[in-house]
């Protein structure tokens, strides 16, 4: 039996991962495992009003991520979005369509409150590379 590859830890620059104690992905070849991510743009700690961009910036943030684990969105077999105000999912969809309409992972929203008030989506990613 081969050993078992080495954990890699993966950041995003984020305050939060040392105030906290997280990483924002922690690959374990051949799977990715994406933390919780919201809309922040970590260059500028910035977070946009609406919806719709936070979602986008989420997914972003989530693709660079996978990216450093040597995966792509493609590699997505599962997502679990969290809402605050689950009338807002729908906002979201043709954005999710554009990130995962062709990938189609197993998905899950939940409607519960997140850390701050300004975030008003945060997205988790279970990814399994491809030829891993």
């Amino acid at each position: 039996m081969p050993p078992p590859t080495p954990r890699q830890l993966i950041s995003s620059g984020s305050p939060f991962e040392a105030q906290i104690g997280y990483s924002r992905a922690v690959r374990q070849d051949p799977w990715v495992f994406v933390s919780g991510t919201t809309g922040f743009d970590y260059a500028t700690m910035t977070i946009a009003d609406g919806v719709e961009a936070q979602a986008e910036q989420c997914l972003k943030n989530i693709a660079a991520a996978l990216q450093q684990a040597g995966a792509t969105m493609a590699d997505a077999v599962r997502v679990v979005y969290v809402l605050p105000d689950a009338d807002d999912f729908p906002l979201c969809w043709p954005v999710l369509q554009r990130w995962f309409g062709e990938v189609r992972p197993a998905a899950m929203m939940i409607s519960a409150g997140l850390a701050d008030p300004r975030m008003r989506i945060e997205i988790e990613v279970t990814a399994l590379k491809r030829g891993g």
